[in-house]
């Protein structure tokens, strides 16, 4: 999302944006963005610093860490950047840290839901599928 500072007026600026991700390269092993990334942001300018208040909405696919299916994820949060200006700068390009921002927010330990048994470690079956006939005690 780029910004050109001199189109932002004295009561500030509202955009709406849908970033592809494959832009952002935000694909892990684990998480794989589903659909654009949907940018919402009050832009306001105050002597030489711009501040943009952010929402974004997106859809992924987690891969579980304990059964190892995907299952969809919806990731909506709300950041602020503040960006001081020079007097030769004229645009900003806010792509970067909205990347770092989403990547940051990413789970540590994704899991397709919060009681998911995971895989027998004998057979390999997907105990949220029902029990295995392993004599694992």
């Amino acid at each position: 999302m780029k910004i050109n500072v001199n189109q932002i007026p004295l009561e500030g600026l509202t955009l709406e944006e849908e970033i592809d991700p494959c832009s952002l390269e935000l694909d892990t092993e684990m998480v794989k963005a589903d659909t654009a990334i949907k940018v919402r942001a009050a832009i306001s300018k105050i002597t030489n610093v711009v501040t943009a208040d952010i929402e974004l909405d997106a859809a992924v696919r987690i891969t579980c860490c304990r059964c190892l299916q995907e299952a969809p994820f919806k990731y909506h949060t709300q950041l602020k950047l503040t960006y001081p200006l020079s007097p030769r700068e004229q645009e900003i390009n806010m792509d970067k840290d909205i990347r770092e921002y989403i990547m940051l927010e990413y789970p540590i330990k994704t899991l397709c839901k919060p009681d998911c048994k995971g895989l027998c470690p004998q057979c390999g079956k997907n105990l949220n599928e029902g029990g295995c006939s392993c004599a694992i005690t």
